[in-house]
């Protein structure tokens, strides 16, 4: 049985000068926070680790949905668990194998999901769909906020939808990249369950006009 949609504003596009300020803007109106974690070698960009999680962790009580966008993703688990996240999710392009992964995070007691690239087929993770709390198909190239949704990940979440709801896992399906008032539906028809919504949400006029305007057509889905 599908979750409700859930909302998960990319802090990525936000203004890391005042991030407390925007993420409070939001958070009676929003699911989850997704916290982008680059290392400058699986993606070209760099972006926040653990300090700054740990800085939000003291700010704010929403779910911390850490993507790691990281070549070496099972030497951060610990620090980043530390620094207080709830859950984090790893590329299959990083670890073809994402058994220790797993069983590490079990361990440290955080939520594991998995990422594929646009370009990666989902047969790629569907052996380890079963071990992941969330599958995140990626509908924009990693590394950077403010691309265009890519419409051809949905025929993906559609077959990703399939192996899930034909395995009755409670497995939830996210999809993060240019998702907004054109996409979410779309994405939601396909199958998604949560949406990482970054520019369409911060870098709004009204973030929290934003957020309930996706919401609303989120719920007529």
């Amino acid at each position: 049985m599908r979750t409700p949609p859930r909302i998960a504003p990319s802090i990525l596009a936000a203004d890391f000068a005042h991030l407390g300020r925007d993420i409070e803007a939001i958070s009676d109106h929003v699911d989850l926070l997704h916290v982008d974690v680059m290392d400058g070698h699986f993606v070209p960009n760099i972006s926040l680790g653990p300090p700054v999680i740990a800085s939000l962790r003291g700010s704010t009580d929403l779910y911390l949905d850490c993507h790691l966008m990281i070549s070496d993703p099972l030497s951060y688990l610990e620090p980043i668990k530390q620094a207080g996240a709830d859950g984090v999710t790893v590329h299959i392009e990083a670890v073809p194998n994402p058994n220790p992964v797993a069983a590490e995070a079990r361990l440290l007691a955080l939520d594991f999901g998995l990422v594929v690239n646009p370009p990666t087929p989902i047969s790629a993770i569907e052996p380890y769909v079963e071990m992941a709390s969330m599958v995140v198909v990626m509908s924009v190239h990693p590394g950077y906020g403010g691309q265009s949704f890519i419409a051809d990940v949905l025929p993906k979440i559609e077959h990703l939808r399939e192996i899930i709801d034909s395995q009755a896992l409670p497995t939830d399906i996210e999809v993060d990249g240019g998702i907004d008032l054109r996409t979410v539906g779309p994405a939601r028809e396909a199958g998604a369950d949560v949406f990482v919504a970054g520019t369409s949400v911060f870098r709004a006029d009204d973030p929290v006009e934003a957020v309930k305007k996706l919401r609303t057509i989120l719920n007529r889905e």
